[in-house]
């Protein structure tokens, strides 16, 4: 599946289930299985989409993340999490402060992977937008780093943000 922002079947749905918000995403991945599983669990990749991790990968464990843009005043968001469920190299779920509780399947599909990504969390109707613009942005930067090419994820919002963040507010409008 295309990374390109305008490719809608990349966008992720927002739903109602529970009385919690559920964001989530399928992204058709060009690598193998075990090659996602890295870059969702190791430090040194997950900085390169997402953010700096402390991972302790033992069900249980601690899942700490800090993004690497900032507010005006050089504050970064920091998602204290526990892996609630690991199932290597199929399954990550992660329980936090900041997100909720997020969820990583992941499924060969032929030389690929699909990854089925959800948060589910109570979020307030003024973020939802944001928030859905915010992970397909780190997804689409996830496909980005698993093909080779770097992407600036400290510098956030910026102009491929803002134009997932415009097709989001529009759709849910």
């Amino acid at each position: 599946m295309s990374t390109d922002p305008q490719d809608s079947l990349a966008d992720g749905v927002l739903e109602k289930i529970e009385g919690k918000d559920v964001l989530r995403f399928e992204r058709h991945l060009a690598h193998p299985i075990e090659r996602v599983w890295a870059a969702l669990t190791d430090p040194g990749e997950l900085v390169g989409w997402w953010g700096e991790a402390e991972v302790d990968l033992i069900e249980g464990g601690r899942f700490t993340v800090r993004w690497l843009n900032t507010d005006e005043h050089g504050n970064s968001v920091v998602m204290h999490a526990t892996i609630t469920r690991l199932d290597p190299p199929n399954l990550l779920e992660t329980r936090g402060d900041v997100h909720g509780v997020l969820r990583w399947e992941l499924h060969p599909d032929g030389n690929g992977t699909v990854l089925t990504f959800s948060s589910t969390l109570d979020l307030p109707e003024e973020y939802r937008t944001m928030v859905l613009a915010g992970w397909h942005y780190h997804l689409d930067a996830l496909a980005e780093t698993l093909d080779g090419r770097p992407v600036d994820i400290a510098n956030l919002p910026n102009d491929h943000w803002e134009r997932v963040h415009e097709r989001y507010a529009a759709r849910l409008a």
